[in-house]
């Protein structure tokens, strides 16, 4: 397996192809000044000793050059082995909800996007947890399984949108259903459920599913997200109507999320816009009793930046020792 350390200095490589197309360009124009001049023939003539192949040449082993230095900053790496790690810590399923009430702009630049950006920088402090991730609407469905693999759940939770789930309401029940059923086999204490959404419209019962997991040994926490003064919902740059062409007042049913809380034996924290919510519910969950768990990772990467940096430098000097002369048939006159 090998992965870029410095994974970023690969943009670089776009210049690649651009060097020698730029050569091609400027020997292009020279040509044409050159006619300027006067006779093409007389004036190559006059410059016996350049060497127009010994110009494409450079230009071809600066690139490659170019190309293995780019590979070396980016610092490739080969995982030597498998090998079985364990850690400790608490595992976390977080349902988001996904339906159209959280484009409501009561937050910037909306509900959904500020709770995506609130998950984002809690997932940035997990060290030692795992994270998963349901979405819901009029139904769930399971985004992400449980991992540590923080970096996957970040790119899976930016491609989250409202057009996610091709159901809209509120299945506040099932998602914490599924998510109750999405802990690995090796937890059986550290385990929670964080509950995002504005709990309007729920179509089953959360209460139960709260309860239900309760009994489980997972605790349920809510984070209420909207206003309770109700505020309209933008789609696309208008505002969503009903039926009969009211424009929808979507407002944050506090009782609902307050109740699945105190079912789940968790706590309700309304978001607010500088403090979501999210790290007094990670704080309360480092009380819990951390739990080992075993993964099977690549160990001990060898560094191979250096072998792409001595072929590059090695390029470099031969690039500098041609020159732009033409070659001498024989050594003596």
């Amino acid at each position: 397996m090998v992965i870029f350390a410095n994974h970023q200095y690969l943009a670089l490589l776009w210049l690649v192809p651009l060097i020698p197309l730029l050569y091609a360009l400027m020997r292009s124009q020279r040509k044409k000044r050159l006619r300027r001049l006067g006779d093409e023939d007389l004036v190559r003539e006059l410059m016996p000793s350049w060497s127009g192949a010994k110009g494409w040449v450079r230009v071809v082993l600066f690139d490659l050059a170019f190309l293995f230095f780019v590979i070396g900053l980016a610092r490739p790496q080969i995982g030597a082995k498998l090998q079985e790690k364990e850690t400790r810590g608490a595992e976390i399923m977080i349902c988001l909800d996904v339906s159209n009430s959280m484009l409501a702009k009561d937050y910037s630049p909306n509900r959904l996007e500020r709770a995506k950006l609130a998950v984002s920088r809690i997932t940035d402090k997990l060290q030692k947890d795992r994270i998963g991730l349901v979405i819901f609407a009029g139904s769930a469905f399971v985004q992400l399984p449980i991992t540590n693999d923080y970096i996957s759940a970040k790119m899976f939770l930016n491609s989250i949108t409202t057009e996610s789930m091709p159901v809209q309401g509120t299945a506040l029940g099932e998602a914490i259903t599924l998510a109750a059923r999405g802990f690995s086999a090796q937890s059986e204490k550290s385990r929670a459920i964080i509950v995002i959404s504005d709990g309007e419209n729920h179509e089953d019962d959360p209460v139960e599913a709260a309860s239900q997991a309760a009994g489980m040994g997972i605790k349920v926490y809510t984070i209420g997200v909207g206003s309770l003064r109700g505020e309209p919902i933008s789609v696309n740059g208008e505002l969503l109507k009903d039926r009969e062409g009211n424009i929808v007042v979507t407002h944050l049913d506090e009782e609902t999320l307050k109740n699945v809380a105190r079912a789940g034996k968790g706590a309700y924290i309304h978001a607010g816009n500088e403090e979501f919510g999210l790290n007094p519910i990670i704080n309360d969950l480092r009380k819990l009793e951390e739990e080992a768990y075993k993964s099977v990772v690549f160990e001990e990467y060898e560094e191979e930046y250096m072998y792409f940096f001595a072929i590059a430098l090695v390029l470099f000097v031969i690039e500098m020792l041609i020159g732009s002369r033409r070659w001498k048939r024989r050594l003596f006159e």
